[in-house]
């Protein structure tokens, strides 16, 4: 059993634990449910932006601890001040350190946020909107192309986008309407290998029509602009900025190099 297996698998333990503290007619009276989401494909084309989709994410299955000091609140306050186009928040426990309750702390800030997570079955995308989140990430690796796009299709009922992420050109057959975003992963879920050339090549077999970002293994300005180069619209970056005391200091350096000639 590869890594990724044993997330979904113990993913399914916990989903139905948590359908069974609260049904989905619970989630619909939340605070955040009626809330007019925000468009993280629009930040994403605003050009006053910097197309980075900032991540908090305390640990990794593949490099343990990352940062178990920074709080939430202040990080991504700090990403959005100094031009985040969206936040990328963790809520997966057991193997990324994230909670629900991270997410919606996050929820002060005035930028979309994606909730991450694999994401397996309808529950968790009520979930999601009751936290407060405007979009949704769905993984292909852990979904069949029906399930995909019955998930994207409640989500977009919701008013949630949806970033599908994919890795393989097999997994291109994922894609249907209801997908805003296509965001090609760098790292491979199941060996957590990095290949940066095999993203760009990937990119090239996606619709015109698709807004696509770049995914893991962004450690360097350089990177960003190899892949705005090659096309596409939005980065997902954490580890480079969590990795260290303050990831506030971390991004606002980041974009200030992004911003030289």
């Amino acid at each position: 059993m590869n890594i990724l297996e044993e997330i979904i698998e113990h993913k399914k333990i916990e989903v139905e634990r948590r359908q069974k503290l609260s049904e989905i007619s619970e989630l619909e009276l939340r605070e955040f449910f009626n809330r007019e989401t925000m468009s993280l494909k629009a930040a994403l084309l605003d050009q006053t932006k910097t197309g980075i989709i900032a991540e908090f994410k305390r640990m990794s299955p593949s490099k343990g601890t990352i940062n178990d000091s920074a709080n939430v609140e202040d990080t991504t306050a700090a990403y959005a001040e100094h031009g985040a186009s969206g936040l990328s928040i963790l809520t997966d426990e057991y193997f990324f350190g994230g909670s629900t309750d991270d997410l919606v702390r996050a929820r002060v800030n005035a930028i979309p946020i994606l909730r991450k997570d694999f994401i397996i079955n309808e529950y968790q995308v009520t979930e999601t909107k009751a936290m407060g989140a405007d979009a949704i990430l769905l993984i292909a690796a852990c979904l069949t192309p029906a399930k995909v796009k019955v998930l994207a299709g409640l989500a977009k009922g919701m008013g949630l986008e949806t970033l599908l992420e994919i890795h393989s050109e097999e997994e291109l057959q994922h894609l249907c309407d209801d997908i805003d975003i296509v965001g090609i992963n760098n790292r491979d879920l199941k060996t957590f290998e990095v290949d940066i050339e095999r993203s760009l090549q990937l990119r090239k077999l996606i619709p015109a029509d698709k807004i696509i970002i770049a995914e893991s293994g962004i450690d360097s300005v350089e990177t960003i602009k190899k892949f705005k180069a090659a096309g596409f619209k939005g980065f997902l970056v954490g580890e480079q900025f969590m990795k260290v005391a303050d990831p506030a200091i971390a991004f606002a350096e980041f974009v200030q190099q992004l911003k030289q000639p």
